[in-house]
Order: C-alpha cells, then structure tokens, then sequence
C-alpha cells in the first residue's frame, strides 16, 4: 500500500502533517499537573499530581532532552518527524520546559495555602527566609535543631568551595545549597556547600508541638540552613541558594560485550555520572557561586532554571502521604472475580471452563499472583516460563518463581535488563532467581522484550495443557494498583503452541516461522497492524461499514500513522485514545478529517492498548476484530522490541474488551481532553450526562469475571455510545 507522504499531488509539510514527539510528552505532562488545579479531587490527591508531574519532567530531561543535547554535540542532523533539528528541538524544549516548571510553581504556590487552611502546613520555601503564612514556634523550632544535630548533622558534609578543595562531584538528582559566609573574626569572606545526601528525607514532618490535627513540613534545604550556625560555628550566613542537577541517564551498551549483565551493571555506575542536563537554582545565589557551578557543572548545551519557589516537585510524595484520609481519594477495594470464586479460587478450573480477563486495577492482581503460586504448588504442573520487564522492589510474582524453582518445577525466566530505570532492581531479580535454580535469560541485545507472557505448562490425564497469561502492563503489584490494564488468561491450544515459540524466540533466537494466532513484534506485529487496517480501507471504498478503535499510550510512528491517515481519506472512521504522546494530527481537512484522538487523565492511569476493527459492521459487533497488546504505537515497540499482539475471540471477553472497556473509554466525558488540529488540547464538556469510566469500573462488575450467579444480582449496564458533536 502506499503511503500517504508518497502522493506527490497532495503534498503536505511535516510540521503540518505530524505533531513534535517531544513538545506532544510536554503537552501531556501539563494535562497531568492541570490536574493538580482539579477542583473535583481531594487535595492531597491534587498535591500527588503535582508531585508526578515533576517526577515525569525529571525523567523527560535525563532520557529524550538528553538525547537531543547529545546529537546536538556531536553534530548529529537527524530530522524529527516534524522536520526539526536536534538544534530546533532543543530550543522549542526548552522554552517549553520553563513555561512548565512556572506552571508547577504557581500551582504549589496555590496548593500549599490550601493545604494551610486544612491544617498541613509547609514552612518555608526552601530558597528563602520568610515562612510564608505559617512560622515555627519556639517549641517548634528547638524540636528541629534537636532533629538536626542528631540525624542530619552527622551525615552532611560541608565543604569550603575555594582552591585547596575540589569541586565535589553532584550526582544524578542531587541537591545542595551554596551558602555566602563572612567569619566574625576577621570578616574574611568565604563560599561553602553542603551536598544534601539522598538517604536524607526531602520533607520532615516536625514532631507534634503545633495545635492538635496540625501536621508541619519543613523541606530538608530550608532545615539545613536555618541550623547552619551549627555547621560553621564563627560565621555569619550572609546568602544561600539552592540548586539541584539532573544528569543524561540513558544507558548505552557496546553491541560486542562479553558479559551483558557485567556490562550493565558498569552502565549503571556511569549513569550516575552523566552529562549535566539541567541546573535548577533558586534563592539569594551569590552571582560567583551561580558562576562557579556553571564552570564546574560544564554545562554543554544544558538547561538552567531559576526557580522562584520549591526545586524538586516530586519529592512533594512525602506530603502526600500524610494521613488525612479526608483529603484523599476514598480508598478502594479491588474485586476478586466471580468466576474464580465460584471454582474454589482454582484457576487452571475457570480458565479451562473459558477464557477470562481481569481488567486491573478495579479487579486485583492477586489472581495473576495466585496464578503463579498455584502453579508453583501444583504437583502436575511441569514447567513455567516467564517474562519480566518490571517486577518492583518487593515481588510476589519472583517470590512464586523462586518457590516453584524449589519445588522442582522446570522453570525459565526473561528477565530484561534494558527496562529504563528499574535496570538495578532486575539485576538483582535475575541474581536471585539463578541462585533458586531458575533458568534466567536476559534476551536480546538488540531489543527489549516488552511482551508481558506467562506460561504455565501442567500434565492433565495423558496429555499436557498450556495455560497462558497475556497482559498489557507489567507483572508489578505495585503499579497494577494504579495502572489499567488487562491481564487475558486462556487455555486454548493455539496459543499455548504461539507462546512456546515466542518463549524459542527470545532464548534461543529460533524465528518462529508462522505463529496460529498470536502476532509478535518485529517479525509480524506491524504487518497484522496494516492488514487490519487494509480490510478497512477495502470495506470503505465497498461502501461498507469502516471503523477503527485504538487505545494506546503514545502513537508516533510515521508510518503507522500515514496508514490511519488513508484510512481517513477512503472513509473509515478512526477513534483514538491516546493518553500521552500522540504526532498524529486529527480533523486535518484532506488529511485526517475522519480522526478523532482524546487522551484521559485521572484517577488512574490508562496504560492498556486496545485496537479493534469494524470487519462490516458498525463498532461495538460481534464480528469485529479485537485485539490487546503490549505495544504502544512507536517504531521502538514495532521495530526493535519483542511485542505481542493478542486476538480476542471469545465471547464473553471479546463483549468486555470492546463493549466495556472501549465504550467507556469513548464515553467518559470528566476525565477527557479532545486534541484539536493545531495540537492543543481541551477539557471535554461534562455535558448532561457526564460520565466518568474510573467511577463506571469501580462500581460495576465486569462481563468475564462474573460467575453464573453473580451474586449481587446486577446485571452490567449496557453502554452506548453517544456520537459526538463536530
């Protein structure tokens, strides 16, 4: 098929047929921190908004605005979907990235008064000596010098900034304060640092010496220096500043090393040690001191901001963790589902009964944990084989590999050690599952295994069945808690065989030749993708029904966006949900006037990855084609991953994934945001009937987790889908 950039009558600029990837991340992330303005939700859960939105940015500098400063310095000219350079890119970031960290000022600025008049006071704002609205008491105060000559005082190291000593190094995220002194005995002027140790908590609640339901912060920064007469006893504090770096953290391994894991683990170390990326500075900077971290910091086409209020949003998590449950969401108690209940919570019984999906975090991840410790446990289970992308720091999921290992079981697990930031912990993971006699693999040098698999081989009788577990988010209690996605057990034959080479694939590099049912990337994945959407095309030019639904977290990939575009163009409906980056640019007249795209931020992180098509009939049909995944539409998940996607095709399943999961999607109206042509984004209108999917799951059955009884009596409400007005 050709594709759409091909068309020389139609010729159509990059900038304007495809959106920049990086200012769409930093259009997300100001849909995220607009949440911390949200009326609607409690306030400390409007302060965890605030707090992630700052965590995102940080990794956002040290990974992509890296990455462009790099091409940058070594000249590299690569163009941009969009047309920019390297160059470009930079300076459209950058000024982008300010207007953000202002954003997150103004707003913490508003949050932090809020929070005073609910009784959770900030003191300080860690670049400055005036207390806002609220002043430590003497009692107060006296408590927080206590606190500092026993638990901070011992682990700071001060450090006179002048020839005799060298400039200490600043790791990756580290944080100190400049301080300007004179010593009384001779009025001599001198520079020192103190480089704030991250084992040091970033708040520190005062102890209890307010008025009763009171609770006080005060930022380690603002403790250090109120107490810096204890530090430099004889001095006169006549200035301090605050700054704080991040550094390039992307990890870069040699294609000929030896020792993959030897290898990482030296990456690691450097990646404590990269370029300087970002200088913040906030407070009453000497000028030399400001000067001096320039010249030492050496910074190569770095960002620096001078921040008027608090440096380093994410550490705002400390607060939130306040317990003032009236301030937060009401908690919430993840169902167990029906249908395993009703098999005495055997699930090799209800999967063999049928096919099921457990849509998290409404339904718990305690079923695919049970899935593994029954098989672990289980005398006629022989083998399990499984993926590991990111597991967390405390694992039930390794906890039942370790056990089923012992309990003599065959058991193999693809542990990848190229997951961005968790590449430690796996490193860790993969040590302890060798030493439990697991068969560890780390996969591909080349390309991340990102499909999230598990396989459970068991003797039945005279044969063996193959259970399986296909998920769109990863084997991580933790973030299984917050994140949406769906977990897609079954036991048909098909696909066990499919797994079993996917399994060949990744630990003994043996290409499957043609899999049954089950697509994976980069052999087969992307040309699934187009086929589908070929049959669309064809159904529109038959003047048939043509529809296709996608749920996703980024789409940047320019050819599979040009595929959606002549979509458009012969006539197929296209709706998109796209949380976070999206290039392709909708209701373009000639282009795209038949694309759609909304993104949701809420409660809940959407992170499952959804396609359906129509197949001739309009959407929701028994007949369409639907299809999980654990690939996002990037040319990396495409390309240069180990993607799976997966069919659905029975009923029930087929029923929840598109008539619930998708519909709801579409219907929400509290937690959307359309994409307009020219990029930016607006709130959806709550309009007469608002609807809220978040509160949808959390307070009604799913179709496959039900049993036959379901013994609430509700039945699921049918969802309809109300068409939008243009």
């Amino acid at each position: 098929m050709t594709s759409p950039t091909q068309h020389a009558e139609h010729p159509i600029a990059l900038a304007d047929r495809y959106f920049n990837r990086e200012l769409s991340w930093l259009a997300f992330n100001q849909r995220v921190l607009a949440e911390g303005r949200n009326a609607d939700y409690p306030l400390l859960e409007r302060l965890r908004f605030l707090s992630i939105s700052g965590n995102n940015l940080d990794e956002f500098l040290m990974v992509r605005v890296a990455g462009l400063a790099g091409q940058v310095r070594r000249h590299i000219e690569e163009i941009s979907i969009d047309g920019r350079t390297p160059a470009q890119q930079l300076a459209a970031v950058h000024e982008e990235v300010l207007r953000l960290e202002a954003t997150q000022q103004d707003i913490w600025s508003e949050l932090r008064y809020a929070l005073a008049a609910e009784g959770v006071f900030v003191a300080g704002d860690g670049c400055s000596d005036h207390d806002g609205d609220y002043r430590l008491n003497t009692a107060q105060e006296r408590w927080l010098r206590d606190y500092f000559q026993e638990r901070i005082l011992p682990i700071i190291t001060p450090q006179a900034i002048d020839p005799a000593h060298p400039f200490p190094f600043i790791t990756n995220a580290g944080m100190g304060i400049m301080l300007s002194l004179t010593r009384i005995s001779d009025g001599a002027p001198m520079m020192e640092m103190v480089v704030i140790p991250p084992a040091l908590p970033r708040f520190i609640r005062v102890g209890g010496l307010g008025a009763d339901g009171e609770a006080v912060y005060i930022s380690i920064e603002d403790a250090i220096w109120r107490n810096a007469e204890l530090i430099f006893p004889g001095f006169m504090v006549e200035g301090h500043g605050v700054f704080r770096v991040l550094r390039d953290s992307d990890i870069e391994i040699e294609e000929e090393a030896e020792d993959l894991v030897l290898s990482f683990r030296t990456a690691i170390q450097q990646r404590r040690r990269g370029m300087v990326i970002m200088l913040q500075l906030a407070g009453d900077f000497d000028p030399s001191a400001e000067q001096l971290l320039r010249e030492h910091l050496r910074l190569d086409h770095a960002i620096v901001i001078k921040s008027t209020g608090l440096i380093g949003m994410a550490g705002l998590s400390g607060i939130v963790d306040e317990n003032r449950p009236e301030l937060k969401f009401e908690p919430y108690l993840p169902r167990y589902p029906e249908r395993v209940r009703e098999h005495d919570g055997d699930i090799f019984a209800a999967i063999r009964e049928k096919d099921i999906v457990i849509h998290h975090p409404y339904e718990t991840f305690e079923v695919v944990i049970d899935f593994l410790r029954q098989a672990a446990a289980d005398p006629d289970v022989v083998a399990i084989k499984q993926t590991l992308y990111r597991a967390g720091k405390q694992s039930a999921v390794i906890a039942a590999l370790i056990a089923a290992a012992e309990n003599g079981k065959s058991v193999t697990a693809v542990v990848e050690l190229k997951a961005r930031f968790d590449e430690e912990q796996n490193l860790h993971w993969a040590s302890q599952l060798e030493r439990a006699g697991v068969q560890v693999i780390y996969g591909f040098l080349d390309w991340k295994t990102h499909a999230k698999v598990s396989m459970v081989v068991r003797r039945e009788g005279d044969s063996y069945r193959t259970y399986c577990h296909f998920g769109t988010g990863n084997y991580h209690p933790i973030t299984a808690r917050i994140y949406t996605d769906l977990s897609f057990f079954t036991a048909e034959p098909a696909m066990g065989r499919d797994a079993g080479k996917l399994f060949n694939f990744i630990t003994g590099y043996v290409e499957p030749r043609r899999t049954a049912l089950l697509a994976i990337a980069p052999i087969s994945l992307r040309a699934r993708l187009y086929g589908c959407i070929e049959r669309e095309i064809a159904n529109a030019k038959a003047g048939k029904t043509a529809q296709i639904w996608g749920k996703l977290n980024s789409l940047t990939d320019p050819d599979l966006i040009d595929r959606l575009y002549e979509a458009s163009q012969a006539g197929v409906e296209v709706r998109l949900v796209i949380r976070g980056i999206c290039c392709l640019r909708p209701g373009v007249p000639g282009l795209s006037d038949n694309i759609r795209v909304k993104s949701i931020i809420g409660r809940f992180l959407e992170h499952s990855r959804i396609w359906a098509f129509a197949a001739g009939n309009p959407l929701p049909n028994a007949r369409a084609r639907v299809f999980t995944s654990s690939a996002d539409g990037m040319t990396r998940n495409l390309d240069r991953r180990v993607e799976l996607l997966v069919p659905i095709r029975n009923r029930t399943v087929h029923d929840q994934v598109l008539d619930q999961v998708m519909m709801a999607n579409f219907l929400d109206t509290e937690q959307s945001w359309w994409l307009s042509p020219d990029g930016s984004y607006a709130r959806a209108e709550p309009g007469e009937q608002p609807f809220n999917l978040h509160r949808y799951f959390m307070t009604n059955p799913s179709l496959s987790g039900r049993g036959a009884s379901l013994t609430s009596g509700r039945k699921v409400p049918k969802l309809a889908l109300r068409r939008p007005r243009r």
